[in-house]
């Protein structure tokens, strides 16, 4: 049995864990503990320095600790309301809560929308509603776990279909039958831009609904901020959009839209909805600020695109195969996770920091160490990155990633 020493000095007996469990991690992981990740855990590098540019963050318009939103949560906090701590569903109509997600559906420009406590819960407490066991649920291979687990969630029978690819979409679907399309707006590990319009298409093809997950275009791409669904067009076609508020927003939330018709069913069959607490006034105060301060945000998302475009070129031309995306997000795929492990070492060891992906955010030979751009770096920290890029490319040789070579195969 394990021990734990207390206040008192004296060592007592803890609860331990079964047999059966110890048996399974020693079977699924201790290998890879030990082994690959060498008894460290496997996202925690060094400690990042005063000076060190930070890529392992969504914050994409540098809205952290925006005077506005923390003064709007200040006076919140300093009035001292009387707040009743309840789920989501006791919120009545005409309640901060009710107010903020009419705020959020007009703004994104649908008929309602539902707060939710992040952008998980959202995916998960809506899928779960709208899809069952008669409804085939299309995922993108590379959507979020968090629509995975709703469709699971729903008892859906899932079928996934090639990344981006709306032909293999039609041929599922002509197999399958009508149901629910999921895609990602951005996908969040390589930075891809959806090809939502022809995705729309065939989904409408089929008489199947689409889900667009808007988390890393919400605020950063159209009009105002207000997605990539809204730059297509196609606001009016897609049928549910979410989005976590934890990217661009830099908030603690997420929300989805829905017609107005399914929002007494859904508070009725959502399972987040009704056994999550409600956000705290003070959240949602944050949020009302941070909305406005998006709205208004076009040099911030020009600046984003600016630094987007220029990092993917300084990348590509050091031989970094990043093809794979468009966007703010820079997946670095060295292969597996000792190589990935190498290769967040030698860029923190430089002072970059991006975030580390492996199983099950990734395939286990696909792992990567994922930089994400935002609109406050200045000029210095991008001629920092794009130097440490050129320093350790000759030691990480991203010319020879797996898919690096598997590109070289397709083209010849």
């Amino acid at each position: 049995m394990e021990v734990i020493e207390r206040r008192s000095g004296k060592i007592r007996p803890q609860a331990g864990l079964s047999e059966k469990l110890r048996q399974r991690i020693a079977t699924e992981f201790q290998s890879r503990w030990q082994d690959e990740w060498g008894g460290k855990f496997v996202t925690h590098g060094i400690t990042p320095g005063a000076s060190a540019v930070r890529l392992d963050g969504n914050d994409y318009l540098g809205l952290t600790e925006h005077p506005d939103v923390v003064q709007a949560q200040l006076d919140t906090l300093r009035r001292g309301q009387e707040f009743v701590i309840q789920s989501g569903v006791f919120q009545l109509e005409g309640s901060p809560t009710s107010q903020l997600q009419q705020r959020f559906a007009a703004w994104i420009g649908k008929e309602d929308g539902l707060l939710c406590q992040s952008g998980y819960t959202a995916n998960l407490g809506l899928l779960q509603v709208i899809a069952d066991a008669q409804t085939p649920v299309y995922l993108d291979s590379l959507a979020h776990m968090s629509l995975w687990e709703g469709a699971r969630a729903a008892g859906a029978p899932s079928h996934a279909f090639r990344h981006n690819d709306p032909e293999h979409l039609s041929k599922m679907a002509r197999r399958h039958g009508s149901g629910i399309v999921v895609v990602d707006s951005v996908y969040s590990t390589t930075g891809a831009l959806a090809r939502l319009t022809e995705l729309v298409d065939v989904a409408e093809q089929h008489q199947c609904m689409i889900l667009v997950d808007e988390s890393h275009s919400l605020g950063t791409h159209g009009p105002g901020g207000r997605g990539l669904c809204a730059m297509l067009g196609l606001t009016d076609r897609v049928h549910f959009i979410t989005a976590s508020l934890a990217k661009a927003f830099a908030g603690r939330a997420g929300f989805f839209t829905m017609p107005l018709e399914l929002r007494a069913y859904l508070m009725c069959h959502s399972y987040p909805s009704i056994f999550s607490s409600c956000l705290l006034p003070h959240d949602l105060v944050g949020l009302a600020a941070t909305l406005e301060v998006v709205k208004s945000s076009d040099d911030a998302r020009k600046k984003l695109h600016a630094n987007t475009r220029r990092m993917r070129d300084a990348f590509i031309a050091l031989g970094y195969p990043i093809h794979q995306g468009t966007e703010q997000i820079i997946s670095l795929e060295a292969g597996g996770e000792v190589e990935t492990l190498a290769l967040r070492d030698a860029l923190e060891s430089h002072g970059v920091f991006g975030a580390l992906f492996c199983a099950p955010a990734t395939s286990r030979n696909r792992a990567m160490v994922r930089l994400t751009l935002n609109a406050a770096l200045t000029d210095a920290e991008m001629a920092h990155v794009e130097a440490v890029a050129a320093a350790i490319a000759p030691r990480v040789q991203p010319w020879d990633w797996p898919i690096a070579r598997r590109l070289r195969g397709r083209e010849a």
